[in-house]
């Protein structure tokens, strides 16, 4: 008899004090792990699309609880320790634990330290801050992880921002040479550290741990195990399939044409021009400044004309002074700041940027892009 594991819904559950940890099915040789010090787990989903119905072979025993699911199966010791293996038994990713728990029925490594793999940080007002540890294979490789400015096509040894910047892009999958891909499936603010002697994953502030972890035997394999868990690319039109011109930037109608005229002078193919920033009145009016835009419609048929399709930044600033600024103040739909003056970026004017997690904040930018330049 073991008290610590239950099988819920092809779910392996593991309860112990205020931890809740949940390892599941979540497409094929894949698992997702949940865990939270929460009254009940999240149901978002977040990068992740709706499992399909996988049944997994789940095995409780004295010491420890087993699932497998594919070329992958997942360890849990009764002190909560998992270690994740592939189909020939090697060990995939294993969790860093190092406590000194004296329960006769916990097996884990035994040290003064007391440090845990799954550490919850209370914070005032109910979220808490993660560090979730693995043990670190010296010959591992690891690739992806999304944009950053670096030279490092090997992130072992590496730390990496978890955040989104000017120029970087944090996609935070995984893939490593041992034969398995990871996603940390939690849209917080953090950072991870594969080093040599660990590897942490760290997010400021959540309410629960969540990622999914897939085994294969080539990097193919595991990238298509990947993509069909979190959505495949949708194809591209044609008219997006050739040459982008794109430069820092064009400052006036005339300039933009003259360029695109010049591409068909010399026969040289291009499909899109993209019209960067400061093409508008005021960040935050997402119009054009017809001062120097004076005919975006003769434009755009122009270009048209030479088989030219025209891209158009948005940005996500709204300054104080701009025609929209007191109506998205009043409706909620702008980022605060925890203290002091309500500007989050001084380029240009003091700007606020549009709250993106707002699905109203979204709405109002897209209707105000379309009425004032789609149409």
């Amino acid at each position: 008899m073991n008290n610590y594991f239950k099988v819920e819904n092809q779910r392996l559950v593991r309860l112990y004090d205020s931890e809740k940890l949940w390892v599941e099915p979540w497409g094929e040789n894949s698992f997702r792990v949940r865990a939270t010090h929460m009254e009940a787990m999240q149901n978002e989903d977040w990068a992740l699309l709706p499992p399909e119905d996988i049944e997994a072979d789940i095995r409780i025993y004295e010491e420890k609880a087993v699932i497998k699911n594919g070329k992958i199966s997942a360890e849990i010791t009764n002190g909560g320790k998992i270690t994740f293996f592939n189909s020939k038994g090697e060990i995939l990713l294993e969790e860093f634990v190092r406590k000194r728990d004296k329960r006769d029925d916990v097996k884990e490594f035994k040290s003064a330290l007391n440090i845990e793999a799954r550490e919850f940080k209370p914070i005032l007002g109910g979220d808490y801050q993660l560090t979730l540890r693995f043990e670190s294979h010296p010959n591992e490789k690891i690739f992806g992880m999304g944009q950053y400015q670096q030279s490092n096509l090997d992130l072992k040894n590496c730390t990496l921002e978890l955040a989104h910047r000017n120029s970087q892009s944090t996609v935070p999958f995984a893939l490593s040479s041992l034969g398995y891909g990871f996603l940390w499936n939690n849209p917080a603010i953090g950072k991870v550290a594969f080093s040599k002697n660990i590897t942490e994953w760290f997010v400021q502030s959540t309410k629960q741990l969540d990622f999914w972890i897939t085994s294969g035997d080539t990097p193919a394999e595991i990238e298509k195990q990947y993509a069909k868990a979190t959505g495949t690319v949708p194809m591209m039109p044609d008219y997006a399939m050739g040459f982008w011109q794109c430069k820092l930037r064009y400052q006036t109608q005339e300039e933009l044409l003259n360029v695109a005229r010049e591409y068909k002078r010399r026969n040289l193919p291009i499909s899109v021009i993209v019209i960067d920033y400061f093409h508008w009145t005021n960040q935050g009016d997402w119009k054009f400044d017809l001062d120097y835009w004076p005919d975006p419609d003769g434009m755009i048929q122009e270009l048209k004309e030479m088989g030219i399709e025209l891209m158009i930044s948005i940005w996500p600033t709204v300054d104080k002074t701009s025609e929209n600024y007191e109506e998205m103040l009043q409706k909620g739909l702008l980022v605060r700041t925890d203290r002091g003056i309500r500007t989050t970026m001084d380029f240009l004017g003091n700007t606020v940027f549009f709250d993106a997690t707002n699905p109203d904040a979204r709405k109002y930018v897209w209707e105000k892009a379309k009425e004032k330049l789609l149409r």
